[in-house]
Formats: C-alpha cells, sequence, structure tokens
C-alpha cells in the first residue's frame, strides 16, 4: 500500500508546475475598496479564487510529499546494490511536461462544464501514470534536481535489468546506491561514494 502511495506521490508532485500555472492564471486581486479587517470582504475574495486557494494547498502538499521522499529515503533498509550498466534518460522530465501539462493551462478556468473535465483528465492521467509506471516523468523532481537513469543493478538476490533509477546526484557505473523500491523497475536512490 505504501507503493501506491509514493507513486500518487510522484504523480501529484509532477502536477506542482501546473498548479503554479493555475494560480498565475486564475488569481483575481481585490477590489480598489477591499477592506483588509472586514471578514465579507475576505470571504468574497476566497470565493473569487478557489482555483488559486485549491491549487495552493496542493502545492503544500506537493512540499509535503517531496519531504516524505527525502525522509523515507533516509530510512532505507534494503542492502545497498551495484549499478553495473546506467544510462542517462532525464529527457523523459520534458516529454512529460510538453505532452500532458502545458495543453492543460488552455482550459477555460470560467467553465464549470471545462473544470469538471480538467479534473477528471487529471484523475484518469494519474491512473494511467500509476498503473502504466510512467509516474516518474516528473518534471517538477527535474526542476528540483533530480536525474532519471535507465540502469542495470547488482543486487543481493541477482541481478535486474532495466530499472529506473530518480536520484538527486548524478550516478555512475561500478557505484552503490541505497533505495526505496517504488515498483518492480523503478527505485527512488541515493548514491553512495564512489
Amino acid at each position: 500500500m505504501s507503493n501506491i502511495r509514493r507513486k500518487i506521490d510522484l504523480y501529484i508532485l509532477s502536477l506542482g508546475l501546473l498548479f503554479v500555472f493555475f494560480i498565475v492564471l486564475t488569481l483575481k486581486f481585490p477590489e480598489s475598496g477591499f477592506i483588509s479587517n472586514d471578514y465579507a470582504a475576505w470571504k468574497a475574495v476566497l470565493l473569487d479564487n478557489l482555483i488559486p486557494v485549491f491549487s495552493i494547498f496542493l502545492l503544500i502538499y506537493c512540499c509535503f510529499a517531496y519531504k516524505k521522499f527525502e525522509f523515507d529515503l533516509k530510512g532505507a533498509t534494503d542492502i545497498p546494490f551495484e549499478i553495473t550498466k546506467i544510462e542517462s534518460i532525464n529527457y523523459e522530465h520534458l516529454t512529460f511536461l510538453a505532452t500532458y501539462v502545458v495543453p492543460l493551462i488552455s482550459f477555460d478556468f470560467g467553465s464549470g462544464r471545462q473544470m469538471m473535465v480538467l479534473a477528471l483528465l487529471l484523475i484518469v492521467m494519474g491512473v494511467i501514470y500509476i498503473k502504466t509506471d510512467l509516474f516518474y516523468a516528473n518534471p517538477s523532481l527535474a526542476l528540483l534536481g533530480f536525474y532519471i537513469y535507465r540502469a542495470d543493478g547488482d543486487f543481493k538476490n541477482g541481478n535486474r535489468e532495466g530499472i529506473i533509477l530518480i536520484c538527486r546526484e548524478r550516478l555512475a557505473e561500478r557505484q552503490k546506491v541505497s533505495y526505496i523500491k517504488l515498483d518492480d523497475r523503478i527505485y527512488y536512490v541515493k548514491g553512495a561514494a564512489l
């Protein structure tokens, strides 16, 4: 169950940039007669900015998900494995951004029907990305300085080929890494010294 939660967190984190775009596109500033100590004025501003407020909460959740990954990696208990072959696949960050995130900002945020379609589309995209294990192609992680690799690894119970590694630092062959298994072939790793 925790692997599913991690996948969902990675997917939501991948949409972090989209939430920023939503805030920029939909934020409405108060009228010139806004009184800062008037409850009704604040209520009106919040009701006019439901999408930005919701997006801010989702951005806060993205920060929480990111910190949880960092914390989980520090507590990785599996025996580190050695990388036997490695190839960078960082271009997949850009593919996700260009193909899925950028077109979503063209929705009409004033139409309730289009907002329902957008919400359903984000849910369906999330399910597809989690079921097809593409949740690692995450532009938010790229902005935070993470790298994606396709690698082969020598584990305690044998070799695994074609695994995906998500890591904050650059990795090299013959390097040992500690890890959290996100899926049968996807690992969040932290490199040890060469």
